[in-house]
């Protein structure tokens, strides 16, 4: 799954009061009438609110032939106790609006890639690891891979009992093997090879005939080649499980 970053999302003083002002619009009754608030006044009272940690949040704001005016750049936290401030229903929309604009604002991260220099040396120095695992991994599998070599070379064609005593591996940790990797699926109640692994010669299917019921069957087997290269397969995917459990 992808990995995000999200920048810090602020709400200047000039958008709150701007936020306050259409709120008190839409809540304004005739007993009750829209009182504007002005942006001086709003900026009077964020430090009320904000206390020593308002000149924190300071900024400028340029305008027209380059006038600039002070203003408060406010992250969510600040903006929402500034909001409380003046009512409840208001601090929940404005924190509603930060978070509108914090998913608005974020960004997608490919996996591994390194964001900083400290992070690329990390990264480097695990996957040096991973291919020295993997090499280590490989190299314990060649004996095995050599005596099924030999094995085929000498008795032909395999069922796939043989072939998972061959591996030392138990049945049905081999049959989820074939299945998960889509080299062999269930038919009826035997396993039948995928067409592009029959094709390729890694499997004979051979016709039989049961006495007991008077059934015939087709029996998949492993050619010598196709032994040799599911012990490669096999093995491939032994080194990815202990590397995914590291």
């Amino acid at each position: 799954m992808d990995s995000i970053i999200a920048e810090v999302v602020t709400m200047t003083s000039l958008e709150l009061v701007e936020f306050i002002n259409e709120d008190r619009r839409a809540h304004a009754t005739p007993v009750e009438p829209f009182i504007e608030l002005r942006h001086d006044n709003l900026m009077a009272k964020i430090p009320k609110v904000l206390g020593a940690d308002a000149p924190k949040f300071l900024g400028t704001h340029v305008y027209g032939n380059n006038n600039k005016r002070d203003i408060y750049l406010l992250p969510k936290r600040e903006a929402c106790l500034v909001a409380m401030s003046y009512s409840y229903t208001l601090q929940a929309k404005v924190f509603d609006r930060m978070c509108e604009l914090e998913q608005a604002n974020v960004k997608p991260q490919l996996p591994g890639v390194p964001q900083t220099f400290a992070q690329a040396l990390r990264l480097a120095a695990e996957q040096a690891e991973v291919i020295e695992q993997q090499a280590v991994a490989l190299e314990a599998a060649k004996p095995a891979v050599e005596f099924v070599d030999r094995y085929c070379d000498a008795t032909g064609a395999l069922g796939f009992r043989q072939v998972a005593k061959v591996l030392k591996v138990k049945e049905h940790v081999f049959r989820d093997f074939l299945i998960e990797k889509k080299i062999m699926y269930r038919l009826g109640g035997a396993l039948a090879p995928m067409a592009a692994h029959l094709d390729a010669g890694r499997f004979v299917v051979k016709a039989g005939h049961a006495q007991a019921n008077n059934h015939a069957f087709n029996s998949a087997r492993f050619t010598p080649k196709g032994v040799n290269w599911v012990a490669g397969e096999f093995a491939k995917h032994q080194v990815e499980h202990q590397l995914s459990h590291h």
